[in-house]
């Protein structure tokens, strides 16, 4: 059960205080351990960001665009272990050797605190929409935007962007599609935490 996973707990200044389960963590708002990793790409100079859609049959942010692939980190694993969220969400097989940092970003809402403590990993290339095998109950589809188009929707200076991509039917099928979004149709993660990724994607 997802919900009694154990998780390394935090203070504000980064010490270990031990372990606790993830429910609880999430309802006292402990810092914890997650995965991230973004997947980009660029082309003609340009950066493009790869969105998973998130599946409506998850609890939180459902049907909301957030990062490729993310998860927790177990208390027992280390953040390499967080490649499965890759396998598992994404049916992708990557490998990296170690992350790029770690970047801290809150999602506060009435339903839980995360405080989260990211582990941020980027792949740099293209991949094909027919590679991805996207996990049903997790994962709806994956939308592509320029990162410029991306940043200027975030912080306030678009009110709207075209995302194009695909979304998987209920039959299975992926079906070609585009979407004109706005800020409310990502997964509120903090600025400050947007900031940072895509300064990190311009400097890779």
């Amino acid at each position: 059960m997802m919900e009694s996973e154990m998780l390394k707990i935090f203070n504000q200044q980064g010490s270990c205080l031990g372990t606790a389960p993830r429910f609880e963590v999430h309802k006292a708002g402990h810092w914890h351990e997650t995965f991230h990793c973004w997947f980009t790409e660029r082309i003609n100079g340009e950066d493009f960001l790869y969105f998973q859609v998130r599946s409506s049959a998850k609890k939180d942010y459902s049907g909301l665009l957030d990062i490729t692939a993310a998860g927790h980190i177990l208390a027992h694993e280390n953040p390499l272990d967080g490649l499965r969220e890759v396998k598992e969400e994404l049916g992708i097989d990557l490998a990296f050797e170690e992350p790029l940092g770690t970047i801290r970003d809150s999602l506060i809402s009435p339903e839980f605190i995360d405080r989260e403590i990211c582990h941020v990993f980027l792949y740099k290339g293209h991949q094909p929409f027919e590679k991805f095998q996207l996990q049903k109950e997790e994962v709806s589809g994956i939308m592509v935007a320029s990162m410029t188009d991306f940043e200027d929707l975030w912080f306030d200076k678009a009110r709207e962007v075209m995302l194009k991509g695909f979304l998987v039917s209920e039959e299975g099928e992926k079906k070609p599609k585009e979407m004109l979004v706005s800020k409310k149709d990502f997964v509120p993660h903090e600025d400050e935490y947007i900031k940072r990724i895509i300064q990190k994607i311009r400097m890779t």
